[in-house]
């Protein structure tokens, strides 16, 4: 996705034998993906909770960054505060209403680079069943094989924030918060091409 780290990859690339005529796809790994949310609790203090399992995949386009893309869906039901009771006043039609609302969906729509290692990355978030624009302020971490996994990783770091009351979520306003914070640390592995017969 940004400029700097592409150059390094090509070389990366090359020696493992992929091919990089066409833009490279990974695919995102739920168990090193976190999603972590905080929002004001009446003032006292912030509730802190995190969104365990997420899927989709990052296209990271090295001829033309401004063009790579991601596609993420977040399983809402795997929300979790520490706190069982709390955990399910979330999944009630109070907050995600999660019986109706199984998954959020970011989809990007722009790509603007920043700088070496970051962009900012416009695209639709859908929540609650409605769609808002969102931004994402994104670095990207690093490329390289994964010496455990062998596996060729892309690792990222996102930060935004929403108006719950903007997707329809209003229980508890004003005393509870409407800014939402999202801290989002993920990871994707490269999905190796396809081989001709």
């Amino acid at each position: 996705m940004f400029r700097m780290f592409f150059l390094g990859l090509a070389g990366a690339l090359l020696l493992s034998g992929y091919a990089r005529a066409e833009p490279l796809r990974y695919i995102i790994d739920s168990s090193h993906t976190d999603i972590v949310w905080h929002a004001d609790h009446l003032g006292f203090s912030k509730s802190i909770g995190e969104f365990a399992r997420s899927s989709g995949f990052i296209i990271l386009d090295e001829s033309n960054p401004t063009q790579s893309h991601v596609e993420v869906e977040v399983d809402l039901g795997s929300i979790q505060t520490g706190d069982a009771e709390f955990d399910a006043h979330l999944k009630s039609n109070d907050f995600f209403f999660v019986e109706q609302y199984k998954v959020a969906r970011f989809v990007s729509k722009n790509v603007e680079i920043t700088g070496d290692k970051t962009a900012r990355v416009e695209g639709d978030l859908t929540l609650h069943g409605v769609t808002k624009p969102i931004v994402l302020d994104v670095k990207l971490n690093k490329i390289g094989k994964n010496p455990f996994s062998k596996k060729e990783t892309a690792g990222f770091s996102a930060r935004t924030k929403i108006y719950r009351s903007q997707f329809g979520i209003t229980y508890g306003l004003p005393m509870v918060g409407d800014e939402v914070e999202l801290i989002i640390e993920a990871e994707g592995n490269l999905q190796a091409p396809k081989t001709k017969p």
